[in-house]
């Protein structure tokens, strides 16, 4: 029964997280700012309208959207959230949940290169470039974790975490795989300092460049999709800093929740204190992830 709470949890409560970080960002500066149930409105809206295609794209365009999001909603049944179990679990998950997420962004690429826009094009270039760096410091930091429990599941990885974990001598590595997990976390749901979800100036969207020619359902594929995404990596890092369970499903499931909501509290308080990084700086701040994922990766090895 546990494990069927974690998957309409995030489907249900993923398009909330986006708008308490609006809201937040909207304290801060002052402004009333969108509801907090804005993200639910615009998906209602969308799936009622139509869809419309250029003459120039092919069937890729049209898949871009869909895979995106069946490939999320895969990551999604092997991910555990804190206490609550994952609906599906097996050795080696934790590289299928990794390369589901690739595979979505694989997509997402080609449907925006399938338009032949030049500035779409520039976006895509973008988003590959990030990904090449941030999947070195996830998939490193989840070895390190790995290492550290002694399992290849992320369902029997993250049970074998609990709150006195981070003060034993393995506790600095899971620190240092929590920061690099931080960093991917912001830089794969193209939040500050890497990207921002809000801006409309050409030269520096990554992520909204490559959706502008989507419309209608598509978008709202895209919009969902997005939602998930941050919810699953928001998982994994609330899992590894809050590792609360055995306390009964539903404060498992309270807790798991609490946990991603301040989540998404700090990330609006981040995107409030900080600027935007500069393009030739990113590379920086990634680099710097893989080396405390390698870090930690060391650490555990050496205590092993």
């Amino acid at each position: 029964m546990r494990t069927l709470v974690h998957l309409p949890l995030a489907l249900l409560l993923a398009p909330l997280l986006p708008g308490v970080i609006h809201r937040v960002k909207a304290f801060f500066g002052g402004r009333d700012g969108v509801p907090l149930f804005q993200l639910y409105y615009d998906l209602a809206r969308l799936l009622r309208k139509g869809a419309v295609y250029s003459r120039t794209t092919t069937w890729v365009f049209r898949a871009g959207p869909v895979v995106v999001l069946a490939s999320t909603l895969a990551a999604l049944t092997l991910l555990p959230l804190g206490g609550l179990p994952a609906l599906m679990a097996f050795p080696g998950d934790l590289l299928l949940f990794a390369y589901l997420l690739a595979l979505g962004r694989f997509f997402m690429v080609l449907a925006a290169l399938d338009t032949g826009s030049a500035f779409e094009g520039m976006g895509a270039s973008r988003e590959v470039w990030y990904s090449a760096l941030a999947e070195p410091a996830l998939l490193l930091a989840l070895a390190a974790m790995a290492r550290q429990s002694g399992a290849l599941s992320l369902n029997d990885l993250y049970a074998s975490l609990s709150p006195e974990s981070l003060y034993t001598p393995g506790g600095p590595a899971l620190l240092l795989a929590a920061a690099a997990l931080l960093v991917v976390f912001l830089a794969e749901n193209a939040r500050i300092p890497f990207d921002d979800p809000n801006t409309h100036l050409e030269l520096t969207m990554v992520h909204e460049v490559m959706i502008l020619d989507h419309s209608g359902p598509d978008l709202a594929f895209l919009e969902y999709a997005s939602a998930l995404k941050l919810w699953a990596l928001g998982s994994l890092l609330t899992g590894l800093l809050l590792p609360l369970h055995e306390g009964g499903t539903l404060i498992d499931a309270a807790a798991g929740v609490g946990g991603l909501v301040l989540l998404a509290v700090g990330v609006g308080v981040l995107e409030s204190c900080m600027a935007r990084l500069r393009l030739t700086r990113v590379s920086n701040l990634l680099a710097a992830a893989t080396a405390l994922a390698v870090l930690a990766l060391m650490l555990v090895r050496r205590g092993a």
